[in-house]
């Protein structure tokens, strides 16, 4: 859930551009915020060019991918807040979003519009109640010698209504919510190129009860519907924190529910002549079991150059997956030819461990390194569970300081690994990439930012849907000028 943040300044203007080497990506965007008595407005423009970049050579009959397509995208914004009085809120949005993929005999063009209108009533200090509705378009067509020859090769409208109330009595609270949505699919990938629909609906409610200093719990129930598939189920969670100083310990079940989509359901689609795929209406919806349990310390170092705060976390987690949707070999019938077919996987189970820590001194030194175990306990089906990467980790070290009133620095050294995948196409196995990023502000309001990627210029042996899409090192270089800042 990201929300832009609202700024108090009478205006702020941001102008950045950064080009990368590769497939020579040019990156250009501006922000502009005004903010006038009870109207704020926030508009943001953002253009980018590409060249396709050639991953290996096309006769490479071992790789299945070979190149990243180029292409242009266009992305603009608009959010305005109207304060109708201190306590009530009124937020408009509006989107525009266009691609161009360049391909060898074609060209993808894609488009998105979206708009929606929430308001936020804090009715009193301890209650409060937001409603929203939003709507999405998107769809896709195909141009060939520079006419459009098919239209609208895929159109999904979705229209989506939203309702929240929250009540706090004290250090408790209840929140209760509901969600509508229309789902309105026509694609390409259905037979005949067919339209279908679906109604969603749910309603929840939670309640977040703190009876002691050093203990939180808190309990949920919700209920989704889908009409398409006429299925529906009553899921909970339940989740406790225990503040052991200087511990605290976090404990948790979740429930989960997913009803198949309209893809899942009815794609009947030839993907780029390597196989076809095909839709199930009989899908079972899929539930899942969650349990987690997590301890947690934070802490100061006081004195001496290494003082600061750290953070240390190490959690384990086990699901079930009952019915889990994931495709399977079809072998063909007398009407349709062989390929992949969506299915349900029973019994699926998955247990792993995470460590994380975190350290970061007062002078602007700081690390950080993360490691995942994942084990999978059955699997039935050949879905992506069935290639793995047991071990991963990802760490970084970096230094921010201001040296003065108009220079700040930051630098950083980050990586991540990946341990062998669990299937016959990981011909590579264990891998790691590396990043180096330098960020000065020189200015008041101007940064200069440089990003060498892929820093030990590791490149795939062979190229699949699990390797890492890069054909080598490559850098980045951008400016960034907040225009208001200048003026101060």
């Amino acid at each position: 859930n990201l929300i832009t943040k609202e700024h108090d300044e009478p205006w702020r203007l941001n102008l950045n551009s950064r080009y990368r080497n590769a497939g020579k990506e040019w990156r250009t965007g501006g922000d502009l915020s005004f903010n006038s008595g009870k109207w704020n407005s926030n508009t943001s423009v953002q253009h980018s060019t590409m060249n396709t970049i050639r991953l290996t050579d096309a006769f490479d009959t071992e790789s299945k991918i070979h190149e990243i397509y180029g292409g242009t995208t266009l992305n603009i914004k608009e959010r305005l807040t109207y304060r109708v009085s201190e306590r009530l809120r009124l937020i408009a949005r509006g989107g525009y979003f266009a691609r161009t993929s360049d391909r060898v005999n074609y060209d993808d063009h894609y488009h998105d519009y979206n708009g929606g209108l929430r308001g936020v009533w804090d009715i009193d200090e301890s209650q409060n109640l937001e409603v929203s509705y939003g709507y999405d378009q998107y769809g896709k067509s195909r141009y060939t010698g520079g006419r459009r020859t098919h239209d609208h090769d895929y159109s999904n409208r979705q229209h989506i209504a939203h309702g929240l109330y929250t009540k706090f009595w004290g250090a408790n609270g209840l929140t209760v919510g509901a969600d509508y949505m229309h789902d309105y699919l026509n694609t390409y990938q259905f037979t005949d190129n067919a339209s279908h629909s679906q109604t969603s609906v749910d309603a929840f409610v939670q309640f977040d009860y703190n009876p002691l200093s050093w203990l939180n719990i808190i309990a949920s129930v919700r209920d989704d519907y889908f009409s398409a598939s006429d299925n529906n189920a009553v899921t909970s969670r339940l989740a406790a924190m225990f503040k052991l100083r200087p511990l605290s310990v976090r404990a948790s079940y979740a429930g989960g529910f997913r009803a198949p989509t309209l893809k899942e359901m009815y794609m009947c689609f030839d993907m780029a002549g390597i196989q076809m795929i095909y839709g199930n209406p009989d899908l079972k919806p899929e539930k899942s079991h969650n349990f987690n349990l997590a301890l947690e310390r934070n802490g100061q170092v006081r004195g001496g150059i290494l003082a600061g705060s750290y953070s240390l976390t190490l959690s384990g987690y086990y699901n079930y997956y009952d019915r889990r949707i994931t495709t399977t070999d079809f072998p063909g019938t007398d009407r349709l030819e062989e390929g992949a077919i969506y299915a349900n996987e029973d019994g699926v189970r998955v247990a792993g461990a995470d460590f994380n820590a975190r350290y970061r001194t007062a002078s602007g030194l700081g690390a950080s390194l993360s490691y995942n175990y994942l084990h999978i306990a059955h699997r039935s089906l050949d879905s992506q569970f069935s290639q793995p990467r047991p071990h991963s980790a990802t760490w970084r070290i970096d230094y921010e300081r201001r040296l003065c009133s108009t220079y700040k620095l930051y630098a950083g050294l980050s990586g991540r690994y990946l341990s062998k995948a669990s299937s016959r196409y990981d011909t590579d196995g264990a891998y790691s990439l590396w990043k180096f990023t330098l960020q000065q502000r020189i200015w008041r309001g101007i940064s200069v930012n440089f990003i060498i990627d892929n820093l030990l210029n590791y490149k795939p042996k062979t190229y699949y849907w699990n390797s890492a899409p890069t054909n080598g090192r490559t850098w980045s270089a951008g400016l960034s000028i907040d225009v208001n800042d200048i003026f101060k």
